[in-house]
């Protein structure tokens, strides 16, 4: 199958300390990977670089056939600002953009078309609340709801189901499916081994360098995740950028 995300040799990081090293491999078209590792081994890093919002310190990330319109990411809970106040309706018609542009206007097609992807995450309803005032699992909802107004052939999931309950990650998870079965390519950081193990069919492992890459069943074995975990321990935050990195 064709890959619609290559990494070649790609290397992040910030202000020079080490975050993901050398990573080369290829995502494909319609692939559900999960992306799993020790804290701090570069998962989130790696899916800013995918999206384009951190800039590779050398190497290169390549969108096969894809316009930023064509990306949905949905980053942690913590990067979301809850204190500004926008209704629950606004929040998902601004994955609209695409079709309506930055001044465009929201035709009541695509009022109904937000209407129906809160109903779709089981908060029909909902429309006019602030987004403040919703649960950490109903905010997960909403902005999920936005992803799905976004129709997106590349669908970036940095720890959807972190700080949720679990009746919502049961509704998320199908969502996920929903966009698999469609053909979209779906990559997502988790920490939950065995919801990787029972959902995702791919799995990227990441000790800031790759430790395995393929089916699940492959990677996340107990042998690549301790080599994960004992590589973790020997990190040193403060050591200087590589050679590799600094002679690509």
């Amino acid at each position: 199958m064709a890959e619609i995300v290559r990494l070649d040799g790609l290397t992040l990081g910030y202000e020079h300390h080490p975050a993901v090293h050398h990573l080369t491999g290829g995502f494909a078209e319609g692939s559900l990977t999960a992306v799993v590792g020790p804290n701090g081994a570069g998962k989130s890093t790696l899916i800013k670089g995918i999206m384009g919002l951190l800039r590779p310190l050398s190497g290169r990330v390549s969108r096969r056939g894809l316009v930023p319109g064509d990306i949905a990411w949905l980053p942690q809970q913590a990067e979301i600002d809850r204190s500004f106040p926008i209704t629950v309706l606004d929040t998902v018609l601004l994955g609209l953009w695409r079709r309506t542009g930055g001044l465009g206007a929201v035709t009541p097609a695509l009022h109904a078309a937000a209407r129906d992807a809160l109903a779709a995450v089981g908060l029909a309803g909902f429309e006019r609340r602030v987004i403040g005032t919703l649960s950490a699992g109903q905010t997960q909802r909403v902005l999920f709801a936005r992803l799905l107004v976004q129709e997106s052939r590349l669908i970036l999931l940095d720890e959807p189901f972190a700080a949720v309950d679990a009746r919502t990650t049961t509704d998320l998870l199908a969502l996920v499916r929903r966009w698999h079965d469609e053909g979209r390519t779906v990559i997502a950081v988790l920490h939950d081994l065995d919801q990787v193990r029972r959902h995702f069919p791919d799995c990227l492992l990441l000790a800031r360098e790759l430790i395995g890459w393929g089916p699940t069943a492959e990677v996340a074995t107990p042998a690549l995740l301790a080599r994960a975990r004992a590589m973790a321990e020997a990190w040193d935050n403060n050591a200087d950028w590589c050679r590799r990195g600094a002679a690509a």
